[in-house]
């Protein structure tokens, strides 16, 4: 670690922050720019699983003039942060390579690829067993009286949530990786404090899920076998404690025993 990137003030960090989210708000702009021209197929992509379980006479709406414009657009700044989401965790390591040291700086090719990877994978185990499992349930409550009319930017608002959910703790082993790196976690503590991790996993997975067990298990489970997951990354890849010098203990020992 560098001592004059130690010596930075606080000011400076806050340039450096405001540069780093300058450069990933332009990479989110250009890949938005690039999405809107095919929102209205991205929307239907996104809106696949709950359209494939709608009867085929009943559409999804929007009761407001501009609720479809502003969903397509949304849905492009969604495409926009998915095309960029490699600019943008390139942007955060900059930010945090500061405080590492030189040969943990080398890691910045494997963190921007995991890192991708990792909230990609969180993202389609959402869409593709997550919300065929949520939207049954939820369907369920439909009688012959009561139909369910879905609403573009409602359905929006609920998915964008879930994916961005299950995008983001799905990165809990690469930021563990780098936590055991720069030694601030181990193997040890996590294991440690493990009956807490579980109460916290299932309160975070009933806030951030709709209100159904189904769902919230579908959060919960990959969250703790995610948690499982981070400690063996811990215990491979953290710092590994410093070896204390017994030489001079060993002196002293025969030095004693001369006497």
């Amino acid at each position: 670690m560098a001592e004059e990137e130690l010596k930075l003030p606080f000011t400076a960090h806050l340039e450096e922050l405001r540069q780093r989210l300058l450069i990933s708000l332009i990479a989110i702009a250009i890949g938005a720019v690039i999405s809107f021209a095919f929102a209205k197929q991205l929307f239907y992509i996104l809106a696949r699983p709950l359209v494939k379980m709608l009867p085929p006479d009943q559409p999804m709406i929007f009761t407001a003039l501009t609720e479809a414009f502003f969903t397509y657009f949304k849905v492009a700044l969604l495409s926009g942060f998915v095309l960029a989401s490699p600019v943008v965790f390139y942007q955060l390591w900059k930010f945090i390579a500061p405080g590492l040291y030189e040969h943990e700086r080398r890691f910045v090719v494997p963190f921007v690829i995991s890192a991708t990877v990792f909230f990609l994978l969180g993202g389609l185990f959402a869409y593709f067993v997550v919300f065929p499992f949520g939207f049954k349930f939820f369907l369920g409550f439909s009688t012959d009286y009561l139909k369910l009319l879905p609403k573009m930017n409602e359905y929006f608002s609920l998915t964008l949530k879930l994916l961005f959910a299950f995008g983001l703790i799905f990165e809990m082993p690469v930021i563990t990786f780098f936590l055991a790196k720069m030694g601030v976690v181990n193997a040890q503590m996590l294991s440690s404090k493990r009956r807490y991790a579980i109460v916290i996993i299932f309160i975070a997975a009933a806030i951030l899920t709709p209100p159904d067990v189904g769902t919230q298990l579908l959060m919960a489970g990959p969250l703790l076998l995610l948690y499982e997951i981070s400690i063996w990354v811990a215990r491979i890849f953290g710092r590994k404690p410093i070896k204390i010098e017994e030489e001079p203990q060993k002196d002293n020992v025969a030095a004693n025993k001369g006497k």
